[in-house]
């Protein structure tokens, strides 16, 4: 089984949590399946579940190269250095890390939900929308990133894994994938 779901804002890529938060139990009634990689408490978007442990590791070990798309807003106004910096590499305190793909784009997306709580804005300072794509998910890779090239992150959000796309899924909500949709 492969489910693609929409993590909210504020949910644990996990299905307990001794501290009550919100987890993937509140969202995904399914017995043994499991996140193929992670996404962090305070982003958004697509996580792979599945119960098939060879999948996951295809899917969440660096080394497999699975490619993954994110929505970033940015504060600060993006230019061309910066968006060549992130994908020429730069290095963090755990290594190099390098986007294939670092791109303004023009609006906010037409697709895009309200977040709960809405993101913190400073009306002096201007936020613009990149599209990253990245191999490999360390611990907040793509925030570090950005905020490497002096543009923070205020909103992230992982609109792609593999051929895999959350076009069309609600927060908090999923569906099931066929394998083939893999490829």
């Amino acid at each position: 089984m492969l489910i693609a779901f929409n993590k909210p804002f504020g949910v644990l890529t996990q299905f307990t949590d001794p501290n009550g938060r919100p987890t993937l139990k509140d969202f995904i009634a399914l017995p043994d399946v499991y996140a193929a990689g992670r996404l962090d408490f305070d982003s958004e978007g697509l996580l792979l579940l599945t119960d098939d442990g060879a999948l996951v590791k295809r899917l969440s070990d660096p080394r497999c190269k699975t490619e993954k798309t994110y929505l970033a807003q940015v504060e600060g106004s993006p230019n061309g250095d910066a968006l060549g910096r992130l994908r020429a590499g730069i290095t963090l305190n755990d290594g190099p890390a390098r986007a294939l793909k670092a791109e303004l784009i023009g609006a906010d997306p037409a697709w895009l939900w309200p977040r709960t709580p809405p993101i913190r804005m400073r009306l002096a300072i201007p936020t613009h929308w990149l599209t990253l794509s990245l191999t490999e998910g360390r611990n907040r890779q793509v925030r570090r990133m950005t905020a490497h090239v002096r543009l923070p992150t205020l909103r992230l959000i992982r609109t792609q894994i593999g051929a895999i796309e959350l076009s069309g899924l609600a927060p908090g909500s999923w569906r099931e994938i066929n394998y083939h949709e893999l490829n």
